[in-house]
């Protein structure tokens, strides 16, 4: 790949979306996407005269257990794959993470630095994405607690997320997994109402578990998108001094409503990855 030999940095975000229903099919596209795509970019920086500096591959924090007790961070999180009394197949997305990963740990390139990007959900009020998703109904006053709502949201605002980009690709110091997730995770329950609140809705139907099954099935989703408690940290980010402009889910809502209202579905104007934290 010509593109890569001679460039500052190559960022890859390619892989299936993970928006539809896991059956077998969807789920082996998810982990050929991300992994196949990981492949030819190691090959191609492997091969390339003038290696780029740094390497950025998206990563999930998906990878991480389901877990109410304690936040999983880059050095004490718990990888998962084993939790007992959840669904077999959330499992598999946790190998997809790991195999994906494992492609860009074990490619031959000692000259390029290597991070891998575990990111949280990403909100955004643009099409497709799952803030666009959850304001929908919660503005169709069905934005209540799923399954009791004790599972933990991790979740990024799409500037940070930019601005994290960014201080990576500065930052020489970090390499190897780096969770890319606001500072505050909180319950489910706490993230809807938060959400309601935002958007004008006070009252949420909520949802048991089985009726969760029956709507992520009449939106073409899946259900481990609602019901993995991923209480995840940035702590690498923090000690290496990155600040975050939407450290708080409240604060956040407000202003992806405000651009919801106001039709802007990118990112608004990005502050520099080193201004203070709102």
């Amino acid at each position: 790949m010509a593109e890569v030999d001679g460039a500052d940095a190559v960022i890859n975000l390619a892989g299936r979306s993970v928006g539809c229903r896991y059956t077998e099919d969807n789920l082996r596209d998810m982990m050929n996407s991300r992994v196949d795509s990981a492949r030819v970019i190691g090959q191609a920086i492997a091969e390339a005269e003038r290696p780029p500096a740094v390497w950025l591959q998206m990563s999930t924090a998906t990878i991480y257990a389901h877990r109410f007790d304690a936040a999983n961070d880059e050095r004490t999180g718990i990888i998962g794959g084993t939790e007992p009394d959840v669904p077999d197949y959330w499992a598999f997305s946790v190998d997809i993470a790991r195999t994906w990963e494992a492609e860009q740990e074990h490619a031959d390139t000692p000259y390029t630095r290597r991070v891998a990007l575990r990111t949280a959900m990403v909100m955004s009020p643009g099409r497709g994405g799952v803030y666009r998703v959850l304001r929908g109904l919660a503005r169709l006053g069905l934005g209540g607690t799923v399954a009791g709502g004790r599972q933990y949201v991790s979740w990024i605002h799409d500037q940070d997320l930019i601005r994290a980009v960014l201080f990576l690709l500065d930052h020489p110091e970090l390499s190897g997994p780096v969770n890319l997730a606001a500072p505050n995770p909180l319950p489910h329950a706490e993230f809807m109402r938060v959400l309601r609140r935002a958007c004008g809705r006070p009252f949420g139907l909520p949802a048991t578990r089985w009726m969760a099954e029956l709507g992520a099935f009449a939106l073409r989703a899946d259900t481990e998108l609602l019901l993995k408690s991923r209480r995840v940290v940035p702590t690498r980010l923090l000690e290496a001094g990155f600040r975050f402009a939407f450290p708080d889910w409240a604060v956040a809502a407000a202003e992806l409503e405000s651009r919801a209202r106001g039709g802007s579905q990118g990112s608004s104007k990005v502050e520099s990855p080193n201004s203070c934290q709102r």
